[in-house]
């Protein structure tokens, strides 16, 4: 069990950590914060009693604070948040991962290298969330690297570990895209990323071999780290990435109406790409057991809430901000979190889904019934849920002083709201 900690840590990390941890906990202060492994979710009903309490106890630190001290701290505190752009501060990086990224996947045959870069090319690219969420916590889990005979030598192995470290995120993003290109053949997609899907353009064979390629090229980049348990972790990840798709194409009348069944899918097809890769970060910065577990907790529980807002975005997003066709999950009989919770208020519901969406009248009464219900504020508070169970992961890593390690923190906080309040 990890609690959140007080004021004075909530201090150190910037004003705009501290209004996010406020908001996002409900500043109950009265029971611990878990990080939680079992399977049955609960979801979390904030009580405006817990929000009125909320803003006593803000009002009254706040006016603790002199006045000349409060404008000085809201004039510096505004600038931190102007800054505070989690993909701006690692955006250089991002670039030179871009690029690398692009070379390693050049292939022979001209067709199959055209395939294979189609997702990486300039402008489709996307906004590269894994490798940011990578980079980041590869800063905030920085160790001081003990005393060397140089300052040379010390240079040399900070550059060592880094190098080793973005090694990480390319492979990540690369077994990412190859989960794409499988996805799209598997759902018969038509767009990605707002352009036309590989399958589409190129045909479900040439998609399905590009994919495989990028995994092959993973596993070559993976096997250089050299690192056994850093290797075991992500190959348990593609293992994960097949078992979670497998689960989605064979569920049985009980498996798609059960919660518990949901989340152990979404976890294996989103959430342990990022974690255990979280994991590996720490793992090679040679992080502590206790640290590299927290590591895990924030990229399982972001994972989880991105997921859960994709599920909600597929109902309440357009085909243009999204980059597919809206509704895609329900027209292809997968049934997510705002169904699931629409059927406990409305059970006829489940006749509905038993009977499958072959028929556009079982959608649009579906659709009906969900307008009706609260399954998308639940789903939605349930990505909240996790997205409190990250941002408590982060704050439970070890005190670090240095500016850059805490900034990096603060995005990695800024990044589970960015999650649940985007819109594509």
């Amino acid at each position: 069990m990890i609690s959140v900690r007080g004021l004075a840590r909530l201090a150190r990390s910037g004003y705009a950590r501290r209004r996010w941890v406020y908001s996002s906990l409900g500043c109950s202060g009265s029971a611990p914060l878990q990080l939680e492994h079992s399977s049955h979710f609960r979801n979390p009903i904030q009580s405006s009693r817990e929000v009125l309490g909320c803003r006593v106890i803000y009002s009254w630190v706040s006016n603790a604070i002199s006045t000349v001290g409060q404008q000085v701290h809201l004039q510096s505190s505004s600038a931190v948040e102007e800054q505070l752009d989690p993909f701006s501060l690692v955006a250089d990086e991002l670039s030179i991962l871009a690029d690398r990224l692009r070379s390693m996947v050049v292939a022979e045959v001209p067709k199959l290298a055209s395939a294979a870069e189609y997702f990486f090319k300039f402008g489709v690219e996307g906004k590269r969330f894994r490798p940011t969420v990578l980079l980041l916590m590869a800063t905030a889990l920085d160790l001081p690297i003990a005393r060397q005979t140089s300052e040379v030598a010390v240079n040399t192995l900070s550059t060592e570990l880094r190098t080793r470290q973005q090694c990480v995120a390319e492979i990540t993003e690369m077994i990412h895209v190859a989960s794409l290109l499988h996805d799209d053949v598997l759902d018969d997609a038509d767009t990605r990323r707002g352009i036309g899907s590989l399958n589409y353009v190129m045909g479900n064979k040439l998609a399905v071999l590009a994919g495989d390629f990028l995994l092959s090229r993973a596993c070559v980049a993976l096997a250089s780290l050299k690192n056994t348990e850093v290797v075991t972790l992500i190959a348990q990840v593609v293992e994960h990435l097949v078992t979670g798709e497998t689960m989605q194409m064979t569920t049985t009348s009980e498996q798609r109406c059960s919660m518990e069944y949901y989340m152990e899918k979404t976890y294996y097809k989103t959430a342990s790409l990022i974690c255990n890769s979280c994991k590996s970060i720490a793992l090679i910065a040679g992080q502590t057991a206790e640290v590299s577990n927290l590591a895990y907790e924030y990229g399982k529980n972001l994972g989880l809430a991105f997921q859960i807002i994709d599920d909600v975005l597929d109902f309440t997003g357009t085909s243009a901000s999204l980059g597919k066709g809206s509704l895609s999950d329900i027209r292809h009989g997968i049934v997510t979190a705002p169904i699931l919770f629409a059927i406990e208020e409305y059970p006829e519901l489940r006749k509905i889904v038993d009977q499958g969406f072959e028929k556009s009248s079982n959608v649009d009464r579906a659709l009906e019934i969900l307008s009706k219900s609260s399954g998308i504020q639940r789903a939605r508070e349930l990505a909240a849920k996790h997205a409190r169970l990250a941002s408590a992961a982060i704050d439970a890593l070890p005190e670090n002083e240095d500016e850059v390690v805490q900034r990096s923190m603060r995005a990695l906080v800024e990044l589970t709201h960015i999650v649940i309040t985007r819109t594509k």
